[in-house]
């Protein structure tokens, strides 16, 4: 399986990168949070032994590790005038606390 990217969330990598075709959206999982887990992005480049997920140009940057946790997920960008920010659909989470900050798998 793989990591997808909407049509929004490929739009939105674009905007943040600027063209720099190295660089990508890394996104992690890290300990932490009232379930145990929450998720971690930052603008990066790929390291040895990262997976790749790329859609127009526009990548994801996963480590083996978070991989385990991520395989299957969507990745969608939202904009709204309460909040906007990238969107993970994890079909790997069995349970979210209530601010949505953090899971369990």
């Amino acid at each position: 399986m793989a990591i997808t990217l909407t049509d929004s969330a490929v739009n939105k990598i674009h905007g943040l990168l600027d063209s720099d075709a190295e660089k990508g959206l890394r996104v992690k999982v890290v300990g932490g949070g009232c379930s145990g887990l929450s998720y971690k992005m930052d603008l990066d480049v790929p390291r040895q032994g990262d997976r790749v997920f790329e859609r127009d140009g526009a990548k994801v940057i996963v480590d083996r590790k978070s991989f385990l946790y991520l395989n299957g997920t969507e990745l969608h960008y939202e904009e709204s005038l309460m909040e906007s920010g990238f969107n993970l659909k994890n079909p790997n989470v069995k349970r979210e606390c209530g601010c949505g900050a953090s899971f369990s798998v």
